[in-house]
Order: structure tokens, then C-alpha cells, then sequence
């Protein structure tokens, strides 16, 4: 996915109400030059939102909009890139599995975004229909992460979530119900080698996950490969599912 226009970038005074940044836009030769824009990220972005580290945002000329800079990506002080609007991960995941690049979920005709379903009134992000191989439909409830621990952990959630509960339970009735089901994190942040359940943060997230999965929910991960002008998932990650202590 090619960003539609030339991101701007600044760099982060703090991020607050879960909604806003200040960032720091100022040149060599411009006095100092402090902007509000706006934060399309729900989660506590721990490791994300440290202030001096570079952020890149988009602009908008809708003129009903309050603050009409939206954050898109940040650069970490370690080098490694992560996309914080996690509005784009059905997309990537959209357009990774249209190009081949999620092979185990290749071969379907027909690709539904945001279809109602379950008996908690859910929307599933993806519904994949109509393999001339496989008669079942597949529900792929989509996960962003860029929560990093050391060594290359990346982690999910990065704070307690009654949504993920919520849809790791109708993930579990999908396949009941003679479905096929997979809960596919897209790993948006470079610097995550590989993927584990934050059983630190969300404890019944972890074992519901780890119940989901021993009934035939597939998990799978898959990288990003970010720049400031595009993003796209490039390849498989490994998922470890086993409840571990971090330090």
C-alpha cells in the first residue's frame, strides 16, 4: 500500500486523551513551531509514543475536520519503524492475501470486509468465500501489533481487551459451527521477530487465545516492511503460544 501523498513528519512532544499528539515541526531555519494532529490508535502505544522520536502524518483538506493532520507512522529511537494507524491493517492484510503473499489463505472468490456475524453481534474484518476446494466460509479476524519486548517479542494486547475477548469467542463458535477461523495479527512494527500473547497484560486474552487455538482457530503472523512513502506485509512470523513470564 502506497501512501495517497507525501507524509510530513515532526517529531513527538507527547501523546494524550488517546486521541491527540503535539509534535515539534520546526526547521533549521523556522522558529518553533508546535502542531496538534490526531492519533487513530486506541491502545496505550507503549514503545511508541516516547517523546523526541520522529512521526510521520498525513494532512486532509476537509474543512470539518478539527485537527486535519492524522499520525501515521513513527520512527523509534532504535532505528525500527512502526505504523500506528491501525485503521490500515485490514487493508494490508486485504491486499497481502489479493497478491499471494498469505498463501494459506489463497484460492477464495469472493473477499467481504465488515460483515455482521456471531451471537455477540460482532463484524468479523475479513470474510473469504467460494473455493472451488473448500466449501467453508473463513472468518479472519485481524490484529495490529506493535507492542515490542526485548529480543524481538512482539505482543497482543497492549492493555486489557474486552473487544480481543470477545472476538476470540466468536472465532471459537465459527468453527463450532463448521467454519473455518483464523486470527491473523499484523505485525506493524519492524523491529517484532516474532509474536506472543501478552499473558502480563491481559491474562484471559492469553488463555482464551490459547484455548481458541486448541479447537481449531488457526493463528498465524505476518511482518510489515514500512517506509514513509508505503507499507506491505512481506512475510510469515512465528507465533508462540505458550503462557510465559516476562520480567
Amino acid at each position: 500500500m502506497k501512501f495517497e501523498q507525501t507524509l510530513a513528519s515532526g517529531l513527538l512532544i507527547k501523546r494524550y486523551k488517546r486521541f491527540l499528539a503535539d509534535i515539534d515541526i520546526s526547521g533549521d531555519n523556522t522558529p518553533d513551531q508546535v502542531i496538534t494532529i490526531h492519533c487513530p490508535n486506541t491502545g496505550a502505544m507503549t514503545g511508541c509514543n516516547v517523546p523526541g522520536s520522529r512521526v510521520w502524518f498525513s494532512a486532509s483538506d476537509n474543512p470539518k475536520r478539527k485537527y486535519p493532520n492524522t499520525w501515521e507512522l513513527l520512527e523509534t529511537q532504535e532505528g525500527d519503524w512502526a505504523c500506528i494507524n491501525t485503521a490500515l491493517a485490514n487493508k494490508l492484510v486485504e491486499e497481502a492475501i489479493e497478491s499471494g503473499v498469505i498463501d494459506a489463505l489463497g484460492g477464495y472468490e469472493l473477499l467481504a470486509r465488515e460483515v455482521r456475524y456471531g451471537e455477540e453481534k460482532s463484524r468479523i474484518d475479513i470474510l473469504l468465500s467460494g473455493h472451488p476446494k473448500d466449501a467453508r466460509d473463513c472468518y479472519i479476524e485481524v490484529k495490529s501489533v506493535t507492542l515490542l519486548m526485548d529480543d524481538g517479542i512482539g505482543m497482543f494486547p497492549d492493555a486489557v481487551s474486552a473487544r480481543g475477548q470477545k472476538h476470540l469467542r466468536e472465532l471459537m463458535s465459527m468453527v463450532e459451527a463448521g467454519h473455518r477461523a483464523v486470527l491473523l495479527f499484523c505485525v506493524n512494527h519492524t523491529g517484532i521477530e516474532r509474536v506472543r500473547p501478552a499473558d502480563h497484560i491481559d491474562a484471559e486474552y492469553g488463555e482464551l487465545l490459547r484455548q481458541a487455538a486448541g479447537k481449531g482457530v488457526e493463528v498465524m503472523a505476518y511482518g510489515a516492511e514500512i517506509s514513509n512513502t508505503a507499507i506491505r506485509l512481506v512475510s510469515e512470523i512465528p507465533v508462540e503460544l505458550a503462557n510465559q513470564t516476562v520480567s
